[in-house]
């Protein structure tokens, strides 16, 4: 997500902090622009097809919603709307990525940043596993071919 600051302190904007920036940034559209790309990818753990079922509690305080997967270590925590369990995780593991059971979106919290799933490689198995086990079916065809396609794009431009 890009970052707006103002030019001109006479700007209404200019005296707002940089957390409540952040909210406003994009808050027009509601449109998040989720990354292809992501340096942390080597702290995802080997195995992600097996994970815990989008069900699972917070490991933690027991909440039953807004739980997210460490994808790291495979923990479930609640979000920073209920009891901030997984940005303790991060904070204390430093473990940066994990995924959302709510919307099944992925986070890099040392990027600041959603990650595509569908078109970063190593996230697809805990996605289309998460997926499969919150709706019953695997994803759309359509999302996957979509990032094969990227995937070859990107191959071919690079030359590989």
């Amino acid at each position: 997500m890009a970052q707006h600051h103002c030019s001109s302190p006479s700007s209404s904007l200019a005296m707002i902090s940089e957390d409540e920036e952040l909210i406003l940034d994009g808050s027009e559209s509601g449109w998040v622009e989720a990354l292809t790309h992501c340096d942390h990818l080597s702290s995802l753990s080997p195995d992600l097809i097996h994970i815990p079922t989008p069900d699972t509690p917070c490991n933690r305080c027991e909440h039953p919603d807004e739980n997210w997967l460490c994808l790291c270590c495979k923990d479930v925590l609640c979000s920073r709307f209920v009891n901030k369990h997984m940005l303790d995780h991060y904070q204390n593991e430093h473990h940066n990525l994990a995924l959302s059971y709510s919307d099944l979106s992925v986070w890099c919290f040392s990027c600041n940043a959603y990650l595509d799933a569908q078109v970063i490689q190593p996230l697809r198995p805990a996605y289309e596993t998460a997926y499969i086990l919150k709706f019953g079916s695997p994803p759309p065809s359509g999302t996957i071919e979509h990032a094969q396609n990227v995937d070859k794009e990107a191959n071919t431009s690079s030359g590989i």
